[in-house]
């Protein structure tokens, strides 16, 4: 791709304005090294030399969609505790509003510790709270998001799903149907519990896991013909304009039920894979609002999800290296 059309995306995104919504967490590492194994029980000693925290699930989106250039708007919910603290203080050290977060004196904080020694992930502790918000809160994260949508200009509306409760099938419903009426891009990243919620959506982006696990099919990610027919009946039956499934190590496919188009994986030297589906939907749903192309939207999504895999930990894309990858790149 030229270095024109290259800019000419940038430029657009750096435009966008995009809601997101859903589950947000501190991502927790404790790095160290492992040099004996404990005499209490047959499990290492890791003497850690550093902490650190970082933004993850729909912030980690809110990341990503700012590195890009466009303006996050997030909404979600955390603990009245000290995590949740943090969490709000990350949001200012990287100049995210904090006005659509809620805190809810009846959960916990997400967080998800992860234990790494000599660059290897050995280990993960997770503190969490998993049932749906309640009503109240239900119903003031759905006003506050409808008078961010009738009041601002908003190009697309994001759902991070990751299982934590935040995203209730009421509050999808009624903030997916405002925004049609709107004519905004809807985009969902899906998890198994409201897997079958998620209808009339511009862009369904599971991956392979969620696909087979939330659709109930017994298919294997290298059955590209399965999954094509699979994506082709779910498309269809749940009204979606893009099913865009994610096949990890294989590549993606994307489908809009004119046309079906799988695209390989670029070799990378992988070295976490976590925040790779943040970094796609953030992408992917900046493309789809921008009029690209679904093959441009795949592959730069495929990119960008391949660049984040290349660094420890939950990180954002970096903006000039994927801007370089893209120039380098036959679209």
């Amino acid at each position: 791709m030229n270095s024109t059309d290259v800019n000419q995306i940038f430029e657009k995104f750096s435009t966008m304005r995009a809601i997101v919504i859903g589950d947000v967490m501190i991502d927790t590492y404790l790095w160290g090294k492992v040099e004996r194994l404990s005499p209490e029980a047959p499990v290492p000693i890791v003497a850690v030399t550093k902490r650190e925290n970082r933004m993850g699930g729909a912030a980690n989106v809110s990341l990503n969609l700012q590195a890009l250039g466009a303006e996050p708007i997030l909404f979600s919910v955390v603990g009245d505790d000290e995590k949740g603290k943090i969490f709000l203080e990350l949001l200012d050290k990287r100049k995210i509003q904090k006005n659509g977060i809620y805190v809810d004196s009846t959960r916990n904080t997400t967080v998800k510790n992860r234990i790494i020694s000599n660059g290897k992930h050995i280990a993960r502790v997770d503190e969490e709270s998993v049932e749906y918000i309640s009503g109240k809160i239900e119903r003031g994260l759905i006003d506050a998001i409808s008078n961010e949508i009738t009041t601002n200009p908003v190009d697309v509306i994001i759902f991070v799903d990751y299982d934590k409760g935040v995203i209730t099938p009421t509050l999808f419903e009624t903030i997916n149907t405002l925004a049609k009426e709107k004519g905004i891009f809807t985009a969902v990243d899906p998890k198994k519990r409201n897997f079958k919620t998620y209808k009339n959506v511009s862009l369904f982006k599971p991956n392979f896991k969620e696909f087979v696990e939330g659709a109930g099919l017994p298919l294997l990610k290298d059955d590209l013909e399965g999954i094509k027919k699979a994506a082709a009946r779910f498309r269809k039956k749940h009204n979606l304009a893009f099913i865009f499934v994610t096949l990890s190590e294989l590549g993606v496919f994307i489908s809009n039920g004119i046309s079906d188009q799988y695209y390989p994986a670029v070799i990378r030297d992988i070295s976490d894979v976590s925040g790779a589906g943040d970094t796609v939907i953030s992408v992917a749903s900046l493309a789809l609002a921008a009029g690209l192309s679904p093959k441009i939207m795949a592959l730069m999504s495929n990119l960008a999800g391949g660049l984040v895999c290349e660094k420890p930990g939950v990180v954002p894309v970096d903006r000039k290296q994927l801007k370089k990858e893209m120039k380098s790149q036959k679209f």
